[in-house]
Order: C-alpha cells, then structure tokens, then sequence
C-alpha cells in the first residue's frame, strides 16, 4: 500500500485504522460528513463528504491504491431510507469509484449482525447465512452492501468483508458512553438471567485486522471474495462485559433484570407505537436490542488466523485496563 483512503476515518474505528497505517508510512486520505482536526495532527488529508456524493467521493479517491471503506450509519432506530442511502447506496458508490480509478483492493467494514437471526450462536463461523428477515435497517443494509462488496471481486478489485464483534476500548464515543449514560439514568436493565457468552474486540485489534486484511489481499489470495468475523478470541458472559466496563468508567454494576419476554413485548409495543406517532428519538427498548442481549454470540476466528494472520494482541484484561486509564485521564 502507498496511498489509501479511509471513509469514516474520523470515527473510533477509522482513526484507530488511521494510526497504525500512519506508524507504517502509509499516506493516508480520510473522508466524512464531519471534520476532524485529530487527522491533521496524523498527517492525514481529510474531505469532509457525504458518500452520496459521488463526484466529491471520486476526488477524495483518486490516487489511492486501496480504499478502507469503514463508513456506516451505526445503531437500532432510526429512518430506513437514511440507512439505505448511508450504507448501501454509499457503499455501491465507494466500489464505482474503485472501479473507475483503477483501485486494487477494498476492504469493507461489515458486522456480525449480517447473520444475527434471534438465535444462540455459539462457535459459528462464516458458513452460516444471513437470516430470511431483519428487525432493524442497520444489520439489513449492512448485509445488502457486504453481498455488494463480495460480490464485485474479481481479478481487477479483490475485496474483502470484515465482521468486528462490539468494538470497544479507549476513544469509543458510542457503546460506552452510551451504557454509562443509560446506567445513571436508571435505564440499564439484564435482560433475563441467562449467563450468554459473547465476543468483543478492543479497537487496536480491530484496526490491525484491516491492516492485515490489506496487505494480504489480491486476486486469487485467500481473503479476496470472503468476509471474516473478528473478535479477541475470548467469548465472556454478556452482562459481565458490560459490568467491567461500567467498573472502569467507576460505574456500579447493573443488578436489576427484566424477564426476556416481557423485554421483547415491550419493545414491539414501543416501536409500534413511536413509528405510529413518528417519533424520531430512540425508544427505551426495541426487539432487536431484547433478543441480541438476551442471546450468545462468539464465533469461530480460526479463517481469520489462518487467511490474515491475525492474532488478538490486547487481551480483554489488558484494554480494560487501558480503558480505565484514559477513561481517568481524559474524563
């Protein structure tokens, strides 16, 4: 890699991607809807861009070698045109651009809720397929775009999909503050009793996968055409996670719980209802939010292994311990 873009690369993920790219001398291009002055402090040439727009996306692009494309409208509500137009009408965007500038490799960003169908997953790997039906627009246009990426691979533009599991660590603006907020609030509620295991992955991890992913990519190579789930190899109950990671905050950890049915009855209600009064704001709880966690998810990362070469180097213990850190010295 010489010369690379980076969408989104002012979010958690991008930036962290952004720095280990720059400790290799990587120049570095980065766009999104917002500015930011971090970048500049890197080194990084940044365009501030809506993916929809195609020609200032083009621009952006030009020059570039390889194209991380990490860019997304995250989260569980919200209108489902502005997801479609965000991630998948973006993302056939970003492989245009690719395919008119003569771009070799795209590595996209995808998620393991592409496969998440209501059900125990417990060692899966990526044989197993997307389910018949979504209850969110962000795991339905993330599955519609990863479909697109993998299926554009070929001898001119190998591509590859990537499935980090619940980023987390320091400089996370989304999972964190949104668990610590919801707890002084009141509002963090265990979702049956269950002791459910589930994979996370701290954000250095993470970006060092793309990295890898990069530099092994091109036609006929392993990764090109297939998607890999990502995570630190260490599935933990879902509800110690999150006390851990309330603890680092100085939080203290969440003792009530609400019976899953009555989490899924309350959540189908309440989307009802907002969608009915359209209510923009986030309901309290929704179906998918209830049976995500109130169920396992890990998967199997051997195809990472053996086709990136990845291997997990921060530990669950050694980025908690870095996140009460900077959660200390930032906040």
């Amino acid at each position: 890699m010489n010369k690379v873009l980076v969408t989104g690369g002012g979010g958690f993920l991008g930036q962290a991607i952004v720095r280990q790219l720059r400790a290799q001398q990587v120049t570095v291009v980065s766009c999104s809807r917002q500015a930011h002055p971090a970048l500049a402090a890197l080194g990084v040439t940044h365009h501030q861009l809506d993916l929809a727009d195609i020609d200032s996306l083009r621009q952006a692009a030009t020059g570039c070698d390889t194209v991380f494309h990490v860019a997304a409208k995250a989260g569980i509500w919200g209108d489902e045109a502005d997801y479609h137009r965000i991630n998948v009408q973006g993302t056939a965007n970003v492989i245009r651009c690719c395919r008119e500038l003569g771009i070799q490799r795209l590595v996209y960003t995808s998620s393991p809720s592409v496969v998440f169908g209501e059900e125990d997953i417990e060692g899966g790997d990526e044989s197993i397929p997307c389910p018949s039906t979504f209850h969110a627009a962000y795991p339905r246009t993330k599955a519609e775009a990863e479909r697109m990426v993998l299926a554009v691979n070929d001898d001119q533009l190998a591509t590859v999909a990537l499935r980090p599991h619940l980023i987390w660590g320091p400089g996370d603006h989304h999972l964190l503050p949104r668990l610590v907020s919801r707890a002084r609030q009141g509002r963090l509620w265990r979702i049956g009793q269950r002791q459910c295991l589930v994979d996370t992955v701290y954000v250095d991890n993470a970006a060092e996968a793309h990295v890898l992913a990069a530099r092994r990519l091109k036609p006929g190579n392993p990764p090109a055409g297939k998607a890999y789930f990502i995570s630190n190899g260490e599935p933990v109950p879902l509800w110690d996670m999150v006390n851990r990671m309330l603890a680092a905050a100085g939080e203290v950890p969440v003792s009530r719980s609400v019976p899953v049915p009555l989490a899924v009855a309350a959540g189908t209600a309440l989307e009802t209802v907002y969608r009915l009064l359209n209510i923009t704001a986030e309901p309290p709880i929704t179906r998918f939010v209830a049976k995500e966690m109130s169920t396992a998810h890990w998967f199997d990362i051997s195809a990472a292994r053996r086709d990136l070469g990845y291997q997990p180097r921060i530990s669950l213990d050694e980025g908690l311990q870095r996140l009460q850190h900077w959660l200390q010295t930032h906040h």
